[in-house]
């Protein structure tokens, strides 16, 4: 269901600013795009094969690929009437008024073309297998909230997420430093992929009383907010147990259980996930952010040590 929402006219509209800019950015979230280079990066150095350009533009490209997706979210979003003034989380841009639809657009496709254009010298060291994870992360990113089968309201979002800001990420950003996936590479794209997705989940189970009201069916709607919960613990767990995986397989030392440390960041957004609805959830969302930064880079020091 698309429900028509308007804007200011052109006229009426402030023209855009640094800040309204960043607030489209959403900063908060940028942490998914890069803290699967990092860790990636931290593995291939402890393992010898790491290389710096091309763990920088790795970097540089996953970031303009989530400032993209939260661009075109931000206006698919308000297109398809799931930002509305109901709107329980921070402030959006398109929806508010603070920048025109068809700019914020451009602004995706824009930071699109730049990520095309950072590829392009990440096929040149990594070849065609490059090539392949690049369409895919881009026609995914744009097909999140865009195109005839938005994955975020068909209840995708969450796999997207963990396949593409975990997977993916972790083990695109090795192969073109090391040109080859080590098995270590792919265990450590289980918990960045995770906590990741962590991110979705809270954003789903706080939208959930709106989305559902514009067809936006992602777990949350579709499961109800009991099965939120669950998925968040066990996101959660996953990402605690593989640290010992990886230590039982001799694939890392015992400095991999560096992210235990950051354990105590869970209790907050663990309770209000736990406890609380809708805009009550907002710190959440920073906390599980938060955490999944300090656990990113503990496990990055942890797997470059040996």
């Amino acid at each position: 269901m698309t429900t028509l929402v308007s804007t200011p006219p052109d006229a009426a509209r402030p023209r855009p600013t640094l800040k309204t800019w960043l607030m489209a950015v959403r900063p908060k979230t940028l942490t998914a795009g890069a803290v699967p280079v990092l860790v990636a990066t931290a593995l291939a150095y402890g393992d010898g094969v790491g290389r710096l350009l091309p763990a920088l533009a790795a970097l540089v490209g996953a970031v303009l690929i989530q400032i993209g997706t939260n661009f075109i979210n931000d206006f698919y979003d308000f297109k398809k009437g799931a930002d509305t003034e109901e709107r329980l989380g921070p402030k959006r841009v398109t929806q508010s008024g603070l920048i025109a639809p068809g700019t914020v657009l451009l602004g995706g496709l824009g930071c699109f073309a730049l990520a095309t254009l950072v590829g392009l010298y990440l096929v040149a060291v990594g070849g065609w297998p490059i090539v392949a994870i690049g369409v895919a992360s881009l026609v995914c990113g744009y097909a999140y909230t865009g195109g005839p089968f938005p994955l975020a309201y068909l209840g995708l979002g969450d796999l997207f997420v963990l396949i593409f800001f975990g997977i993916v990420a972790v083990t695109g950003t090795y192969y073109v430093q090391a040109g080859v996936v080590s098995p270590a590479a792919w265990w450590a794209s289980v918990p960045v992929g995770a906590i990741g997705t962590c991110l979705i989940v809270v954003n789903n189970q706080r939208d959930a009383s709106t989305d559902v009201k514009a067809g936006k069916r992602t777990m949350a709607v579709r499961f109800g907010q009991g099965f939120g919960r669950f998925e968040y613990v066990l996101l959660l767990v996953v990402s605690y147990v593989t640290p010992f995986v990886l230590y039982a397989r001799g694939d890392a030392s015992a400095w991999v259980f560096l992210p235990l440390l950051s354990l105590p960041l869970v209790v907050p957004p663990l309770k209000l996930m736990l406890k609380a609805q809708g805009a009550a959830l907002n710190p959440a969302l920073g906390g599980t952010a938060k955490l999944q930064m300090v656990f990113g880079l503990l496990f990055a020091v942890g797997l470059y040590l040996r």
